[in-house]
């Protein structure tokens, strides 16, 4: 039984910020920074600086503009910070579970902030626990934040707890953290989430970030990404960066190409826009169709739309209005608004749809419900015909990594047919993009994706019980670490 109340959209799990800067208000600069990078989590938000001898935070459940005023960033006075914005990926919403978490060092305060997901951490926390380490929230990433500190207790040095803490957590991670003193940034083994590395200009100090978004915002120049299993130290003798963890199969989540990150952004090398514009263009050549107008579904759909419709000779067109101002809110519609599902954000535009054969881009279909209300809409408003063209292929396995797909009983790739999904959706046409077609759409310096939720082929081993769980049972995953040593099987 497909979930039709649930949003037809991969959540993204967070994102994180990160700034080195004497003499700068890094507080201010974070939000910003976190401004960017809104579109990747919006359930909670927060902020931890250091001065050189403490550490203040401020988080909150809300968007960034709801957690931060202007006193409140007056408030927080240091120059380096960690900032992070948060979608809950299993572990829930609360004040609690939001981030940066803190942990002690003696009388030393850390703060850590983290995208990804870890899928190991039960049994790390229950030994924590025996050893007398309390814990405010059930989120892995504290768990995470917890053993880097008990680590650093037993070794004396921060970069060996942090080394220690990578060789036993398994899963996605791109981690900043900061001391009263210094700033640290570190990735999992095989790159799953992005993080990368600027610098502001006239060595006023480093930016760590998510996505080039959030470095480009403050004004801090892309120097690279950091490297899996690396983890980069700044304080004031500088950068200094080490191999803690080998790497292991290259494997950058290929959906931050698809819906995740922002057009603007640049990833391992690679443009997310003309990534998006090619994949439009290769849809296309692999699923042509004749009709009068193309439309994307905002916002990650409208580049690929373009390059659709560039390649077919088919008209574009603005088909959908999106309210920008319709984010995650503690105020929820009456029954009514709700029954009205998904005009509450997109809205077709009559003028341009009436009598005509759309193609309709969008990025994915992972429930099916967005989808089948479109095209209802679109219906409505007198479209002749409605051909749906997804720029990914369908979406049948769960994530462990950080995207709320965690059960394959929710994604209707994994229970239907095209054809089934097609009828079920109400469309004339439906169409996906080929795996390999995607590959030739993302064409990073350093080749290697992680693609589990379209091939189920799973950069790490998945524990038993999270396998229990989640897959239906049609379907037998693989895992790299056990079939393929470590490579990825996709180049």
């Amino acid at each position: 039984m497909i979930n039709t109340e649930r949003a037809d959209r991969p959540e993204e799990a967070c994102g994180v910020f990160g700034i080195y800067a004497p003499g700068e208000d890094a507080a201010r600069m974070t939000y910003f920074g976190l401004h960017a990078l809104q579109h990747r989590g919006q359930e909670s938000a927060g902020i931890a600086v250091a001065d050189g001898s403490s550490v203040m935070a401020t988080k909150d459940q809300g968007l960034v503009t709801q957690v931060f005023s202007q006193s409140t960033l007056a408030s927080l006075d240091g120059y380096i910070a960690v900032g992070h914005t948060r979608y809950s990926a299993g572990d829930g919403s609360s004040w609690e579970a939001a981030q940066p978490h803190l942990s002690t060092i003696g009388d030393e305060i850390i703060a850590l902030a983290h995208n990804g997901s870890l899928n190991n951490t039960n049994a790390l926390r229950h030994q924590l626990i025996n050893r007398g380490i309390s814990f405010r929230s059930t989120s892995d990433s504290e768990v995470a934040a917890k053993l880097i500190g008990d680590f650093t207790r037993e070794t004396s040095h921060m970069r060996e707890g942090i080394r220690k803490t990578m060789e036993l957590i398994d899963g996605a991670y791109a981690m900043v953290l900061l001391t009263p003193t210094a700033l640290y940034a570190f990735r999992d083994p095989n790159g799953i989430r992005p993080l990368s590395i600027g610098k502001l200009s006239d060595n006023r100090g480093w930016v760590v970030a998510s996505e080039t978004c959030g470095l480009d915002i403050v004004g801090a120049d892309y120097v690279r990404d950091v490297k899996p299993g690396e983890v980069i130290r700044i304080n004031q003798a500088g950068l200094v960066h080490e191999q803690a963890v080998p790497p292991r199969g290259r494997a950058l989540c290929i959906f931050e190409f698809v819906y995740f990150a922002r057009p603007d952004s640049i990833l391992d090398g690679m443009s997310v826009y003309l990534s998006r514009d090619a994949m439009g263009r290769q849809l296309c050549r692999e699923a042509p169709v004749d009709a009068d107008v193309v439309i994307g579904v905002p916002d990650s759909g409208v580049p690929s739309a373009i390059g659709f419709a560039h390649e077919s000779g088919i008209p574009y067109a603005e088909g959908i209005v999106k309210n920008r101002y319709v984010g995650r809110t503690f105020i929820q519609p009456t029954q009514t608004l709700r029954q009205r599902g998904i005009r509450l954000k997109l809205n077709p535009l009559s003028a341009a749809l009436k009598g005509k054969r759309l193609v309709v881009i969008d990025d994915s279909i992972v429930r099916g419900n967005t989808s089948k209300q479109l095209i209802q809409m679109f219906r409505e408003v007198g479209a002749a015909e409605v051909h749906m063209r997804i720029v990914s292929p369908p979406v049948r396995w769960p994530c462990f990594y950080g995207i709320d797909t965690e059960s394959q009983h929710q994604l209707i790739g994994a229970s239907l047919s095209v054809r089934e999904i097609t009828e079920f959706l109400g469309a004339d046409s439906l169409a996906y993009l080929s795996l390999e077609g995607l590959f030739s759409c993302c064409k990073t310096n350093n080749p290697g994706f992680c693609t589990a939720c379209f091939s189920g082929e799973y950069p790490s081993k998945i524990p038993k019980e999270l396998q229990q769980q989640s897959f239906c049972g049609k379907l037998e995953p693989r895992f790299w670490e056990e079939e393929f040593a470590g490579m990825s099987p996709l180049f």
